[in-house]
């Protein structure tokens, strides 16, 4: 090999390549920028549909009804300010987990960002490490997880002059590689070009809540134009009179304000996980999480600590004494490369002198479960499982498997190795075992007891020996530690069978541990994966939520939806609980939100059949203008449904959130519908003005608002009936206040309205009761 690429590039080559833009500067950020945040609150449909209302409000000078458009642009501007603190926030917790590229120039080690890469790079690779750039192998040997790429899962080798494409990761072994393709040009990159496609938002309620705004925004122009033409040509009312109030039907049939409350709850949840040392790179991932009844885990890392010892070597046999063994070991772990919690516990055993130099090396597999070395002066090493390498069971091995520990098997065959056909040789002696510990975490327990009494299903997966599994579930607490398998002795269509039964799955492969997590999905779960290694990555993508921990390989962390830079399973209760507090709060409180979407509808709706019934004092005018509405809004809508939506709640999610909210919300809207025809027919026929009947529908509809807001506060606190009083008093202040009434259009209540209020807000408040408890019930 030409020694000068190993010295890798100059300062010299690489500011040329720098300026001729061969830089990797292609990279698929977990970030938003800036503009997207802007524009993501900016210009929506939403957005665009209050703006045409505003432009006709303000063509027919009616200002006063203009305060709805300054609500909009501030929920915009909290909206941003908001997404850009979250960014912040995932942005230098991001710094935290980025990996850096082992780059070698002018002769010395030096790490590089992997947009830092030029063409021509020599980088070193090891397993675990995410390829950042298409590369072609310049030294050594490795194996390869081209499933991020391809979809296969079987591992690739890779030799010298063979290219590795980027994306894949190293699943074993490690490399000299130099960078053959940067930017745009990478494997990688092209299939994104090429996909053209963005990933879908994977939140069940911004879908339901899309699916309500498609509905409307399909309706909303055709109903605008037949309001206008209704209250102009028919009703003979000034062009001024018709927009204001067909403004405010087409206003308050838009479900804005849940949409912009739910985001922002994703968001405040983002920051509040951050600060705990959680890092969100994927603000849906939220939501999932609170939806989440099956918990998967790998073993390692998250029920016991991930940090291994060597408990004790057990010879089993007479011509390798401990001694020998020692050397063995000692020369196996010098030249190995593997950096797995196993090995490193092995080599700080065993650092003495290298006695056997390596001929050859083929590092360990996940999916073998064995890595290999041929020693000169020995033959061939072998270290992995025993039942993998072993032709008969050893009953040491059993003993301390029922014990808890790890139990790795040292063998010897004179037969060379091969790293194109990687087999077990015929001739293999068995040298002895290795027993490991890995100490239980503490809190694991009780952790796993919590998240069990909250009905999160929990299954253990794990590439060890399921009797460890087992015994190491009993000591922290886990229920069902006796339902184990071992998946190596079944196939594919008995794991399928017994996925959905069996709670602990022992000698796991990387696909195995997909095929579990699909059944899963499959049988109608919301899933949940933990990991570390590289052997959970295939797990971990299919996962509807992925939680890896910061002391686990890069690769994982690039896919992860959540990051705990504690390494910490103890928070992973929190942070399933962090996302039930959104998603219940939100369902909670979205009846408030939709009243207002339904009886607008409901009431369009009637007053454009009035308009067909061709005769003139039958034709019904919308009741309401934009100001009502949008002062209203800020005490029934606004502050309360807000301040609720931090309080603590981390019970089970309920399914079918849009059809049981508009649900809740039907008989308040119905309540609104029915105070609009029955005030206007009996105002009418006792020869009220339009200004008492404009008072006492303004009264109604905040009061039917409250009666939501009084349920969504119960049972009662002392926080949430100051909570009611002060958004009852703020309404009560404004609509006494000359000049707010002015604005309004109202009055106060009279000696004629009053008694009518009281009657009917009495029918409607037993009316509400009686349905909020039959809804309870079902």
């Amino acid at each position: 090999m030409d020694k000068n690429k190993i010295m890798g590039l100059t300062q010299r080559e690489v500011k040329e390549r720098q300026a001729k833009g061969l830089v990797n500067d292609f990279t698929a950020s977990a970030s938003t920028s800036t503009w997207q945040i802007v524009k993501r609150n900016v210009f929506t449909l939403f957005n665009a549909l209050n703006f045409a209302i505003a432009l006709a409000l303000a063509f027919v000078q009616a200002w006063s009804n203009l305060v709805f458009f300054a609500v909009i642009c501030f929920n915009a501007f909290s909206g941003i300010v908001t997404e850009l603190r979250a960014k912040h926030m995932v942005d230098k917790l991001n710094l935290m987990t980025k990996e850096k590229v082992k780059t070698i120039r002018d002769g010395q080690e030096v790490a590089l960002n992997p947009e830092e890469l030029v063409l021509g790079d020599v980088i070193r690779l090891s397993a675990g490490e995410q390829i950042p750039s298409d590369a072609l192998v310049l030294e050594g040997f490795a194996e390869v997880n081209e499933a991020m790429l391809t979809g296969e899962s079987d591992l690739v080798q890779k030799e010298v002059d063979a290219l590795l494409l980027s994306g894949s990761f190293l699943a074993s072994g490690s490399v000299l590689a130099q960078v053959h393709h940067v930017g745009a040009d990478n494997y990688a990159a092209k299939l994104m070009l090429e996909a053209k496609t963005v990933k879908p938002i994977n939140s069940r309620i911004m879908k339901s809540l899309d699916r309500l705004a498609g509905f409307t925004g399909k309706i909303i122009i055709p109903f605008g134009l037949a309001l206008l033409l209704e209250a102009l040509m028919l009703k003979g009312l000034p062009l001024k009179s018709s927009v204001v109030n067909s403004s405010t039907a087409l206003l308050g049939m838009l479900p804005k304000g849940i949409a912009l409350l739910t985001i922002t709850s994703l968001l405040t949840a983002v920051i509040k996980l951050g600060l705990k040392k959680v890092l969100v790179q994927e603000m849906y991932s939220v939501e999932t999480l609170a939806r989440v009844d099956m918990l998967c885990l790998d073993k390692t890392g998250t029920i016991t600590q991930g940090k291994m010892q060597v408990e004790a070597v057990l010879p089993l046999t007479e011509e390798y004494g401990e001694s020998a063994l020692a050397s063995i070991l000692a020369s196996y772990m010098a030249h190995s490369e593997d950096k797995n919690p196993t090995a490193q516990a092995i080599r700080q055993r065993f650092q003495g002198q290298v006695v056997y130099p390596m001929i050859s090396n083929l590092p360990f597999s996940s999916d073998r479960k064995w890595g290999a070395m041929e020693l000169e002066g020995l033959g061939t090493v072998f270290l992995g499982a025993p039942e993998m390498l072993l032709d008969s069971e050893v009953p040491e091995a059993r003993e301390a498997l029922e014990r808890g520990s790890r139990v790795l098997a040292l063998a010897l065959s004179q037969e060379k190795l091969d790293h194109h056909k990687p087999q077990k040789p015929s001739d293999i002696q068995a040298l002895a075992l290795l027993e490991i510990l890995d100490p239980i975490r503490e809190g694991a327990a009780e952790t796993l007891d919590y998240l069990r009494s909250q009905e999160v299903g929990l299954k253990i997966i794990s590439g060890d020996n399921p009797v460890t599994v087992s015994s190491i579930a009993q000591k922290a607490g886990f229920a069902d530690y006796d339902s184990y398998v071992d998946c190596s002795k079944i196939t594919d269509e008995e794991l399928v069978a017994m996925a959905e039964e069996t709670a602990i799955f022992g000698r796991v492969s990387p696909h195995q541990k997909k095929l579990i997590i699909q059944t899963l999905k499959k049988a109608g779960h919301t899933t949940a994966m933990t990991g570390d290694g590289v052997n959970d990555i295939l797990a971990l993508r299919e996962a509807d939520c992925s939680i890896v921990m910061a002391e686990g390989d890069p690769a994982t962390r690039q896919i992860a939806n959540l990051v705990l830079l504690n390494s910490d399973f103890n928070d992973v209760p929190e942070i399933l609980f962090e996302g039930r507090r959104v998603v219940n709060n939100i369902a909670h409180i979205a009846p408030i939100f939709l009243i207002k979407t339904i009886y607008s509808f409901l009431l369009a709706v009637i007053c454009i059949a009035s308009a067909l019934l061709g005769r003139t004092e039958w034709i019904l005018i919308f009741p309401f203008i934009p100001i009502q509405i949008t002062m209203i809004d800020q005490f029934v809508e606004g502050f309360p449904p807000f301040v609720l939506t931090f309080e603590r709640n981390i019970k089970p999610v309920e399914p079918n959130f849009l059809r049981r909210s508009m649900l809740r919300a039907l008989p308040s809207a119905l309540m609104v519908v029915f105070s609009v025809l029955f005030v206007k027919i009996f105002g009418s026929s006792q020869g009220w003005s339009e200004l008492e009947i404009s008072t006492l529908l303004y009264y109604l509809l905040g009061s039917i608002g409250f009666l939501s807001v009084f349920r969504a506060c119960m049972p009662f606190t002392l926080w949430r009936v100051l909570l009611i009083v002060w958004s009852v008093g703020g309404f009560l202040a404004t609509a006494l206040f000359p000049r707010i009434q002015k604005l309004l259009e109202i009055s106060t209540l009279t000696g004629q309205t009053l008694p009518v209020y009281g009657v009917m807000m009495l029918v409607f408040i037993v009316i509400f009761i009686l349905t909020s408890r039959y809804q309870a019930r079902k």
